[in-house]
């Protein structure tokens, strides 16, 4: 296709990822699952142009923003107080994974070398943060889940492409080393991680330094490349390097970008996310036509293919059980100071774990990677293709019945303390209100802003309120911020009358909006956390 056509297929794709996306919503399915769908289903429909990506552009273009954006948002004491179980699943069940799937792609293609079949274990074997992301934030699971899956997701990547690296090498040469492997492993993920945090720090400091909001989101955006692009130009783990870079720009966000920053970059990173994510997921459904099209019109092998590939699929499945069950209760009953910290979750939590294990574009994209003279790169690739679309839409479709069977909501991490919800209003109340009596306070002793020492003693009466009655004044504060709305709409409904009559000026009208906009914003936000608490 020339360049045109390539846009304006880019442009059909998003126009059909966007009504889908909007079926999926109304429906209460994961959107990743319907767009992978619709993907293979326009694979397979006749005489429409074959959509071909290049797997070192898709990555590089696709997985720095994804994985920055991921790792930005993540809750650093959440991600540190679980590193344990993080670190479990992101090595371990790696590494079990690609064996066991190893084991079974031999007994299946026997004429496959060893190396060539633990190659195709490396690919399958991460779950990806891409397509876990898009299926938890469908889902209503105990926010600790949520921390393991895609702290998981974010890191596991790495592993599994040291592991696919090292196979692809043996697979070509003949020669494998595990100690020269383990070695690598670490060597890449502590550079990786070293760049990662570095670069973090500077883009940080340059992004507080920087006084326009746009130049500080396009900064954002440009520290998810240079993190990966850096790294994975100095041959260590661009993916850590990602997330140790977005991990810290998220938690210097508060010091260092300014309120409009953080809101601007907020709104501007969710609709490239959506973007980016959708043409992901249709992209992965669509690769179905480039993999048909290297065994031609052979069906008779296609079909041939699937027991295999089926088969790969349970083992995937299955594998994961059988790492995460044991290692949710055999380390808390060997060591009791672990248990009191960190008690038996109930059987359901490991239980969806299991069935969370989506894989995405990357192992596509690593599948596509493998040099033409492979040993079994069709094979590979073909099974790649029919593990990464069942796990998405079979895993996908299906993860949110078996979490609503989740009766862990107690499955809680016991550590340090944390103030509640109320508390902090409260702090935040007092302190606003000190800092402004000090400020209102002449030194005859009277009051410059007496209206404002009052208006802030009163929120401050409020919060302490709430404090003291623990919680019970819920329903009175949803009812308050209800009406807040009401207010909104009546006054946006007067500024838009102030508009249309020519009025007021254009300026005044979009600051106005701006503060409206705003006051919706927070209360919508909070009526929506109460009302499903």
């Amino acid at each position: 296709m020339s360049p045109s056509e390539t846009f304006q297929t880019i442009l059909l794709l998003l126009m059909i990822a966007v009504v889908l996306d909007a079926v999926a919503r109304r429906l209460r399915l994961p959107s990743a699952s319907v767009l992978v769908l619709a993907g293979i289903i326009l694979a397979l429909v006749p005489g429409l142009p074959q959509v071909e990506f290049d797997p070192d552009f898709v990555m590089v273009l696709f997985l720095p923003p994804l994985l920055l954006s991921g790792a930005y948002f993540t809750v650093w004491p959440d991600f540190r107080a679980n590193l344990r179980i993080i670190l479990q699943l992101a090595v371990g069940a790696v590494v079990v994974t690609t064996l066991l799937v190893g084991v079974v792609t031999h007994l299946f293609f026997p004429a496959l070398p060893w190396a060539a079949c633990f190659a195709l274990g490396a690919i399958v074997s991460p779950p990806d943060a891409v397509a876990a992301r898009a299926v938890l934030d469908h889902l209503n699971v105990p926010p600790r889940i949520a921390v393991l899956l895609e702290g998981e997701s974010l890191i596991n990547d790495a592993s599994g492409l040291v592991l696919f690296r090292f196979a692809v090498a043996a697979a070509l040469t003949g020669a494998f080393s595990a100690g020269a492997a383990a070695g690598s492993f670490v060597y890449v993920s502590a550079v990786g991680i070293g760049i990662g945090l570095a670069l973090g720090w500077i883009c940080a400091f340059v992004a507080g330094r920087l006084t326009d909001a746009r130049l500080t989101v396009v900064w954002t955006f440009l520290s998810a490349w240079a993190a990966y692009l850096l790294a994975d130009g100095l041959h260590v783990s661009g993916v850590l390097s990602t997330v140790a870079c977005g991990l810290v720009l998220g938690r210097l966000q508060h010091k260092t970008l300014s309120a409009a920053s953080r809101v601007q970059a907020l709104a501007v990173w969710s609709v490239v996310t959506f973007v980016m994510e959708a043409l992901v997921f249709v992209l992965v459904g669509l690769a179905l036509r480039g993999v048909l099209h290297r065994f031609g019109a052979d069906w008779g092998t296609v079909l041939s293919l699937l027991p295999a590939a089926a088969t790969i699929f349970a083992v995937l499945v299955l594998a994961r059980f059988a790492w995460i069950f044991p290692t949710a209760y055999i380390p808390r009953a060997l060591i009791p100071s672990l248990r009191e910290r960190d008690p038996y979750p109930s059987l359901a939590v490991p239980l969806v774990m299991s069935w969370a294990g989506m894989r995405g574009v990357v192992s596509l994209a690593a599948a596509l990677s493998l040099p033409e003279n492979f040993p079994g790169r069709d094979i590979i690739l073909f099974v790649t293709f029919c593990v990464v679309a069942a796990t998405i839409v079979v895993l996908g479709l299906t993860l949110g019945p078996v979490a609503k069977t989740l009766a862990g909501k107690d499955f809680l991490l016991h550590g340090e303390e944390t103030l509640s919800e109320e508390a902090v209003r409260a702090e935040i109340a007092r302190a606003q209100f000190d800092a402004i009596r000090a400020h209102s306070l002449g030194a005859e002793g009277k009051h410059a802003h007496p209206r404002l020492v009052e208006q802030y003693g009163h929120r401050l009466a409020i919060a302490e309120d709430h404090v003291l009655a623990k919680g019970s004044h819920g329903e009175r504060r949803l009812q308050h911020y209800r009406a807040v709305l009401i207010a909104v709409e009546a006054g946006r409904e007067k500024l838009l009358e102030l508009f249309n009559s020519a009025r007021i000026h254009d300026s005044v009208m979009h600051r106005v909006e701006g503060e409206l906009d705003q006051e919706e914003l927070y209360a919508a936000r909070v009526v929506e956390v109460m009302e499903s608490d």
